[in-house]
Order: C-alpha cells, then sequence, then structure tokens
C-alpha cells in the first residue's frame, strides 16, 4: 500500500513540474520590441464624389471594384499605368477595391464615399 502511494506521489509530481517548465514559443522581436511594422502601400486612393482617382509608386496593372452585396461594378485590365481614374455608375455608398500592381502583388481594401 505504502508503494502505490509513493509512485502516486512522485507521478504528481513529476506532471507538475513539466508544467510548469514547458514555455511558450518564443517571441518574434523586431525593431519597434514585439510588434511588427506594416508596409507601407505602394498606393493612394482619392475619391471625389462618384469618381475614385488611384496614383500609385508602381505601374497599376488591374482593378476591380464591388459592392459589399458581391455584385462586381467596375473591372479594368491592362491599365499599365501609374494612375487611374473611373466613375463609380451606381448608388452605393460603401465598396470593396481590389488592385493589382505590375510588381505582382495584390491590395484590397474597404472605401467609403461621402456625398
Amino acid at each position: 500500500m505504502m508503494v502505490a502511494s509513493v509512485k502516486r506521489l512522485f507521478a504528481v509530481v513529476s506532471l507538475s513540474v513539466l508544467c510548469f517548465t514547458v514555455e511558450a514559443q518564443p517571441v518574434k522581436v523586431t525593431g519597434n520590441n514585439t510588434t511588427e511594422q506594416k508596409e507601407a502601400k505602394p498606393y493612394k486612393i482619392l475619391t471625389s464624389g462618384k469618381q475614385i482617382t488611384i496614383k500609385s509608386t508602381k505601374a497599376i496593372k488591374h482593378i476591380m471594384l464591388w459592392t459589399t452585396g458581391g455584385n462586381r461594378v467596375v473591372e479594368q485590365k491592362e491599365i499599365n499605368n501609374s494612375s487611374y481614374t473611373f466613375t463609380i455608375p451606381v448608388n452605393q455608398k460603401t465598396f470593396f477595391l481590389m488592385i493589382g500592381l505590375d510588381d505582382g502583388k495584390i491590395y484590397t481594401e474597404k472605401v467609403g464615399l461621402r456625398e
């Protein structure tokens, strides 16, 4: 009976020590402590009424604009220019915009219009 109690006590102590010595994954430390800085977007979106202008430091390959309901409103391919302007043909205030650049990177963001 004494041996069973000692084994049980040893098992409990062993599990307790294991639980306290296990460490989490190491934190990736960057130049700004533990937070990673977001890469700056290589473009700006300018709105004026229903007109949207995209100005980029890199060539814009294609754009697509769709409503929050999922309806595609504007799609333009083969732009190959650092600036592109278009007018939104529907009456909504919130859209999603996808911009594909010449370097292959694709950016998406939510765009809101004011009237």
